[in-house]
């Protein structure tokens, strides 16, 4: 069943910069083994975390996926990488869920779009 999203909604609603961004690319091992629960639950901790601003993510049926996440700070990042349960995710990926990652952190300097979503 085809599901019909909003593509503005695809798209994070990031400020002005300065802010920024970490950007997770990563491929998958075969099963799911709760994968996809936790992903959600990832997202939905790090939107109560202070200085989240949103979230970007795609993944191909090969496995290969890539999330950008947007923050207003460093300090707000190194708090998410050593909240309790994110860290728990951290080692479940480490040990079930993927093959290979790397993860970048980028300050986001410009930022401009197009927009033929809106009316």
């Amino acid at each position: 069943m085809e599901q019909n999203v909003d593509p503005i909604h695809l798209f994070a609603n990031t400020p002005n910069p300065p802010y920024y961004a970490v950007i997770f690319t990563s491929t998958r091992k075969g099963e799911d083994h709760g994968y996809g629960e936790m992903a959600e639950r990832m997202v939905e901790l790090a939107g109560k975390q202070p200085g989240f601003l949103g979230v970007e993510s795609v993944r191909d049926a090969t496995g290969f996926g890539v999330t950008v996440s947007y923050w207003s700070s460093l300090e707000a990042i190194r708090e998410w990488k050593q909240h309790e349960e994110h860290l728990i995710a951290q080692e479940k990926g480490k040990t079930v869920w993927y093959e290979h990652y790397v993860t970048r952190i980028c300050k986001v300097e410009r930022a401009y779009e197009m927009n033929l979503f809106r009316s």
